[in-house]
């Protein structure tokens, strides 16, 4: 599937460095937000974009090679902590969208581990694609706060799953019918901090260009606090992309990427 994109990052008003990374490529787009400390947060994001680089080369992405990636970028990042103690205890949150096809038809193969996020602005507006993991987003959907709680909520923070953790973690992976003229926007929790859903929608939607959506969104959020790092990237499906209705019915045994 051809898709414009758009991407930007930004330290904040805050910190100095930037330990979010972020890699755009044809058949993924993935965000990865690193923690730990002076470099070793920027270390561990940045091996996380450097696995899965290797992963959209291959041309081979799919639920399972997901998973396997996830498995070695952890295993990399326990590796290296091991041979460096300036990045024992670092880790990073991913999240990602990749185009692929079942049948005739095209979808969106979505993942995440961490907090950072996947978005869909389509006809019916803007949703949420990805589940947070972290302990905020527990106590929301146990109903012991709300999700207007949740935005000030004192231990927002804490996640319960990332890369660089043993055991590893598994990652939450969606594959999703991909809708003409549809919108993706993945985001670090840098930008879900400042600015809410109501208004992501409204610059989403009111933005010219992927490029100046990623652009208007860092800004937004830098405007309104900016108390950590920021990255966005857009990606915009074509409006001739298969739709639903036109999913023939296959074998399990014929498609090209597996689904437990």
């Amino acid at each position: 599937m051809e898709w414009e994109t758009g991407a930007a990052t930004h330290p904040g008003r805050v910190r100095d460095l930037n330990e979010d990374a972020l890699l755009v490529h044809p058949s993924l787009l993935l965000v990865a937000d690193g923690m730990g400390g002076h470099a070793a947060g920027s270390r561990a994001s940045a091996l996380a974009v450097e696995g899965f680089r290797r992963l959209a080369e291959s041309d081979d992405v799919s639920v399972g090679s997901v998973r396997r990636t996830v498995e070695e970028v952890n295993d990399a990042l326990l590796a290296e902590g091991a041979r460096e103690p300036a990045y024992r205890g670092m880790g990073t949150t991913v999240t990602g969208v990749a185009p692929v096809s079942i049948g005739a038809a095209a979808h969106w193969l979505v993942f995440n581990v961490g907090d950072s996020r996947v978005y869909r602005l389509g006809p019916e507006g803007l949703s949420q694609l990805t589940t947070d993991h972290s302990e905020v987003a527990e106590l929301v959907a146990a109903g012991a706060i709300t999700v207007e709680q949740a935005r000030t909520y004192p231990l927002r923070q804490v996640i319960t799953r990332c890369l660089g953790s043993d055991p590893g973690p598994a990652p939450d992976i969606w594959v999703v019918p991909a809708g003409p003229g549809e919108t993706l926007m993945l985001c670090s929790d840098g930008l879900c901090e400042e600015i809410d859903d109501a208004r992501i929608e409204q610059l989403l939607a009111s933005a010219a260009t992927c490029e100046e959506a990623a652009a208007v969104l860092i800004r937004a959020a830098v405007e309104a606090g900016g108390r950590d790092n920021i990255t966005v990237i857009v990606g915009a499906a074509p409006t001739d992309v298969d739709a639903e209705h036109e999913i023939p019915t296959v074998p399990r045994s014929a498609l090209s990427w597996d689904v437990p």
